[in-house]
């Protein structure tokens, strides 16, 4: 998908779906457009547009098909012991492909979709090329030993210096390894979640 089209789906869902339309770049256009644009009143949203709307955040944010995306919620709704939300998060964070951009490696989910399918990364020593395998606590995820001196590793201590990692993975940059320390949480106001077991629950 091309920036003119991510773009496009950023303005009606949000700067949160996609990496490209977290930049400074897309923030000065939009501002730019507001300020040439006529004020016209947003038509008033139904529950299912609301819904709809916050299903398609989801699942464009982790790469997902519709497919994938139900069926995530449908095991979530089946177990029992805490909240839907906390484990439809948990879910969908502890994919190979999510753990592999939210420790930096890459800038985009995409890309890590793709590393991972490439063999670059193993789990507890293993070569894993699924990216929505499901990483636990205590496991530990690494680049694998062939791939270290790629070129999409090198300096890579130095590329993160002041990057901020999420408080359940534990990353040491020097030996290009991670262990899964707790479960995550929905510590993004981006995306609701109650709202989107709504439209699954219609």
């Amino acid at each position: 998908m091309n920036t003119r089209a991510k773009y496009k789906i950023c303005r009606r869902l949000g700067p949160g779906v996609y990496e490209k339309c977290q930049t400074q770049k897309f923030v000065q256009s939009e501002a730019k457009k507001s300020r040439t644009k006529k004020g016209t009143r947003p038509k008033a949203l139904s529950d299912y547009g609301r819904q709809l709307i916050e299903k398609q955040k989801v699942r464009l944010s982790y790469g997902l098909s519709e497919k994938q995306l139900s069926n995530y919620v449908e095991k979530a709704t089946h177990i029992k012991g805490m909240p839907v939300t906390d484990k439809l998060i948990e879910l969908l964070e502890t994919r190979l492909d999510n753990v592999v951009y939210r420790l930096g490696f890459t800038a985009s989910r995409r890309a890590a979709r793709q590393m991972v399918s490439h063999g670059h990364f193993v789990v507890n020593g293993k070569k894993v090329t699924i990216p929505s395998y499901a990483v636990g606590i205590g496991d530990i995820v690494a680049v694998r030993e062939g791939s270290r001196t790629s070129p999409l590793f090198s300096d890579f201590d130095k590329k993160v210096k002041n990057y901020s990692w999420p408080n359940w993975l534990k990353l040491v940059p020097e030996s290009l390894q991670a262990e899964v320390a707790a479960l995550p949480k929905n510590d993004e106001q981006f995306l609701q979640l109650g709202t989107v077991l709504e439209f699954y629950s219609r």
